[in-house]
């Protein structure tokens, strides 16, 4: 029998909320023929993260993946990868005019669900959620940081790299 104390697990409370956020996204952005991870790419590029390698490790995926994804997103106009001069092995990623046009669209959807997420809750209990997240972020620094991909993890988990005070994830 597998077992574990999944009540007290705040792993598991953290991973059910993105997920629920996830789905909440996914919902919104279909309705606009868009997918999560296309909306995680221009996510992305709006953060200043343009290149293949930068966006693969960002997203938690394997480059070859992301590949994928980028040329459908290539094809259908929303985004133009380029050679770096300076090193040719690395792909430069810039979104298009038709892109931005989109990410309006895209923006509304992400400011709905933020309406949802917020709903019911105080704006001291939003300031509270924020302070406890960045702490449980702080706690696993330590151990992030010894990781070889710890980097990722830490941008992953704040959407950014930074402390969510400090304009991680709002």
């Amino acid at each position: 029998m597998l077992e574990f104390d999944f009540q007290n697990s705040i792993g598991l409370w953290i991973c059910s909320a993105a997920h629920a956020v996830r789905r909440a996204m996914d919902r919104e952005l279909r309705e606009q023929g868009v997918t999560f991870r296309q909306w995680e790419v221009l996510a992305c590029l709006a953060l200043k993260i343009d290149t293949q390698a930068k966006l693969a490790d960002r997203l938690g995926i394997e480059a070859a993946t992301l590949v994928g994804v980028l040329t459908r997103m290539e094809e259908g106009g929303w985004l133009v990868r380029e050679g770096c001069e300076v090193d040719r092995r690395v792909k430069r990623i810039r979104p298009t005019p038709q892109a931005e046009q989109l990410w309006a669209t895209m923006t509304d959807c992400a400011m709905r669900v933020r309406a949802q997420l917020s709903e019911g809750l105080s704006p001291d209990e939003l300031t509270q959620l924020k302070q406890l997240c960045n702490r449980v972020q702080q706690n696993l620094e330590g151990v992030l940081e010894e990781s070889p991909t710890g980097v990722a993890r830490r941008e992953l988990i704040t959407g950014s790299g930074r402390p969510i005070s400090e304009g991680g994830v709002k």
